[in-house]
């Protein structure tokens, strides 16, 4: 059986330079919510789609399933903090 990986999620929220308290501010999801993402677990299609909302994306852009047991594929290099763009930047984009 395949399992839910939220990684595509945690490097969005990089790419976008936001933290995952942002995340539950945008969407208005419990801290008991974002720790059962974090572990993996399934939540309903009703949060996936106010963080797609808020985050102005797909489904696929921050889930992916992966087979039971094994992580999914690191695609996304870690950009250090230094090298990644003010949030001011951000938002003029």
């Amino acid at each position: 059986m395949k399992q839910v990986s939220y990684k595509r999620l945690w490097h969005l929220l990089i790419d976008k330079n936001l933290k995952k308290n942002d995340l539950l501010d945008a969407t208005g999801m419990s801290s008991s919510t974002l720790a059962r993402m974090v572990a993996g677990e399934p939540v309903t299609v009703e949060l996936l789609l106010r963080i797609c909302t808020a985050l102005d994306c797909d489904f696929s852009d921050i889930m992916e399933t992966v087979p039971d047991g094994v992580k999914a594929k690191k695609k996304y290099k870690r950009i250090p903090a230094t090298e990644r763009p003010s949030r001011e930047y951000m938002q003029k984009q």
